[in-house]
């Protein structure tokens, strides 16, 4: 196995264990590596490999300078263990893919666990599995606080959003590249330039 495998692995089991996590360095250049031979080994990936609950666990911030390397990668951190933020992905039938881009329809749950509060955005999502890129928007907010439901409705306009969703051109949506799908862990590239690693519930 590469070694940024074994460091990307090392990470999520420390999630499970509670264990000595591997140093933030590491991590990002673990990512680095990952996505540099996601790119020369490109494997699609159905969209069923991303279906089940990932919790978010390393995202990394970026600033956009003229240096050689491009896009510089800022510090990479872990989230804060008070804070849980779970990504859920679903299949939805019915959607057919237009001409311009053939795609897999879904649904992308974004909930955050903050004390005895929970926020979760929601919204449809498409996966092209060519490129294995997953476009969302989130268009429905839903807030309970100990169990009781204070708020669940569309936001933003998220109805109208929601029933143009699929016809609309990926480059015009917020997406999430995906350069490593594994059964334990999967990690992307937003459409900002951050990393961000999500390991399996």
């Amino acid at each position: 196995m590469a070694e940024y495998l074994d460091i990307l692995d090392q990470t999520a089991r420390s999630l499970k264990s509670r264990g000595d996590r591997v140093s933030p360095d590491q991590v990002v250049n673990a990512l680095l590596e990952a996505e540099k031979a996601g790119r020369q080994n490109r494997k699609p990936h159905p969209f069923e490999s991303l279906y089940g609950c990932w919790q978010l666990y390393f995202i990394t911030g970026t600033k956009k300078t003229r240096a050689k390397a491009g896009v510089i990668m800022g510090a990479g951190r872990y989230l804060p263990g008070l804070v849980g933020v779970l990504l859920n992905y679903s299949p939805v039938s019915g959607v057919e893919s237009g001409d311009r881009q053939a795609f897999e329809a879904g649904r992308i749950e974004n909930q955050i666990q903050v004390g005895l509060m929970t926020l979760t955005v929601s919204g449809p999502a498409k996966f092209l599995e060519k490129n294995d890129i997953l476009a969302f928007d989130f268009t429905r907010l839903a807030v309970e606080a100990v169990g009781i439901k204070l708020y669940d409705n569309y936001i933003r306009g998220g109805k109208t959003s929601e029933e143009n969703f699929y016809q609309r051109l990926v480059k015009d949506q917020a997406f999430f590249a995906y350069f490593l799908i594994r059964e334990n862990l999967i990690a992307a590239r937003g459409r900002g330039g951050g990393l961000a690693l999500w390991v399996k519930v």
